[in-house]
């Protein structure tokens, strides 16, 4: 690529952000690069033979609820390019050790029967948001600055989602299945559940789960990264891997340049563009905790003590509202509780794909505290067998992905953190720095599309998406 060489923009990084921002200036008829330090597109979207040959494990992101939710992705016939959703028969299990698992289905009447005398209380909560799924979720996946089209409804979700999510849980119900359930929804936010806003991620991932499905993406997450690619180069586009950008000044002339970046990365490589103030602002960007995950091939399905845990693709475990509680807030302050909140996935249960026939893929992952060294296996392993006895004896091969590692593979999991940053209020708001724009920086022709950006983690490209929006505003008119 020649220095000569001129666009009329330039992303940086090629996840799900960066290629849905490539992707929304592409149909907007503008010529657009899109350079990848990896060798493959996709960032959390990857897919790799981890453990041993046949078997394919998810590198990071492995189940997709607001994927296929998104906006942004139900605009674009992704299924035309290559991507298929696979749902379970349930959309989540969250097991308790001497109780039957409360099951998330489609339908809320029928998980709020599994929630016994909380049911009415879990109904009351969760059908109104369900019942206005699709006018809610585009406002929710929105920049605090963008004017609502449903004020009420934004209105109604915020005075519910400003609680903890242990307050929330503690004042909606009355027994251990329904707050514990509800917890396990709030603890994705990688927060303390007394913090602030944390009830709701709660109500988010319920909505989520009932109004879409909690699917996973057959053969593999890099299908999602593998589809947006094949859309983006549809419509002209131009990806360059394996090119990792030191400065801005390496790049050909662009009327914008988008980054999918965290704060950190945008200082090394736009820091003498940017304004010292606005510099001042990144720096104070604030991470959070960190994963820590562990990828298994499997001689056979996951032995729950409670089969209704087989009929879900997503299982949380931690039971208790307190024990869950107990493990944000460890990881949260620096320590490793010995019973870990923890995330599995079973792709290969619904996916014969990921594994040779009659074996299986088990993904799984726990919270721990910002840049741990601490190997959290033992804890996150031992948690599996409590709720599967005989777990153990069926890994045939493993693979583990410390923080550290994860920041290796793709530099935006600064300290292992995921997420792109903490959720934590104001953040979770006003992301990367108080702007009016989130997306814009000090430099007119710089933009962030990353998920430091509204609105945050997850793979939806919707960050991507509003960026480029205002990079068409504001550059192209």
């Amino acid at each position: 690529m020649s220095r000569t060489d001129s666009r009329d923009a330039i992303v940086v990084g090629a996840g799900p952000n960066g290629l849905a921002a490539a992707i929304t200036l592409a149909r907007a008829g503008r010529s657009v690069l899109l350079l990848e330090a990896a060798p493959t597109v996709g960032g959390g979207t990857r897919s790799a033979a981890l453990t041993l040959p046949g078997f394919v494990h998810d590198v990071c992101s492995a189940i997709h609820p607001l994927g296929v939710a998104s906006p942004f992705f139900r605009e674009l016939s992704l299924r035309e390019h290559g991507l298929e959703w696979v749902f379970s028969e349930a959309e989540l299990a969250h097991p308790f050790e001497h109780d039957e698992a409360v099951v998330l289905k489609r339908s809320v009447d029928a998980t709020a029967r599994g929630l016994g005398s909380d049911g009415a209380a879990y109904c009351d909560a969760m059908s109104p948001l369900v019942e206005a799924a699709d006018r809610l979720l585009p406002e929710l996946l929105a920049p605090l600055w963008h004017r609502p089209r449903q004020p009420l409804l934004v209105a109604s979700f915020g005075l519910r989602g400003l609680r903890s999510a242990h307050g929330a849980a503690l004042r909606l119900f009355h027994g251990e299945r329904a707050r514990g359930f509800f917890a396990g929804l709030a603890a994705h936010s990688m927060l303390p559940l007394e913090s602030m806003m944390t009830a709701s991620f709660g109500y988010l991932f319920g909505l989520l789960g009932h109004a879409y499905g909690w699917p996973l993406a057959r053969v593999g997450s890099q299908r999602i990264a593998d589809a947006l690619s094949s859309c983006f180069r549809s419509l002209g586009g131009e990806i360059e891997t394996g090119r990792r950008v030191g400065s801005l000044d390496e790049l050909p002339p662009a009327r914008a340049v988008l980054l999918d970046l965290t704060p950190r990365q945008v200082l090394r490589i736009a820091g003498r563009r940017l304004s010292a103030r606005y510099r001042r602002a990144l720096g104070r960007y604030r991470y959070g905790p960190a994963a820590f995950k562990i990828d298994m091939a499997m001689a056979g399905p996951i032995p729950w003590r409670d089969p209704a845990c087989a009929r879900a693709a997503t299982v949380h475990l931690g039971a208790t509202l307190g024990e869950i509680a107990a493990s944000e807030r460890a990881s949260s302050r620096g320590g490793h509780p010995e019973r870990p909140y923890v995330i599995v996935a079973q792709q290969s249960l619904f996916d014969p794909s990921r594994a040779p026939r009659g074996q299986h893929t088990a993904w799984a992952y726990g919270h721990v505290p910002h840049g741990s060294t601490v190997d959290a296996a033992p804890a996150i392993e031992a948690q599996i067998e409590r709720f599967a006895p005989g777990f153990r004896d069926l890994v045939l091969g493993r693979h583990v992905t410390t923080p550290a590692q994860f920041e290796a593979y793709d530099e935006n999991y600064v300290g292992g953190d995921i997420a792109g940053g903490s959720a934590a209020f104001p953040q979770l708001l006003f992301r990367p720095a108080f702007r009016w724009a989130p997306y814009a920086t000090s430099d007119p022709g710089v933009f962030i599309c990353s998920s430091s950006t509204p609105p945050g983690p997850g793979v939806h490209g919707m960050c991507g998406y509003r960026a480029a929006h205002l990079v068409l505003k504001r550059r192209f008119r």
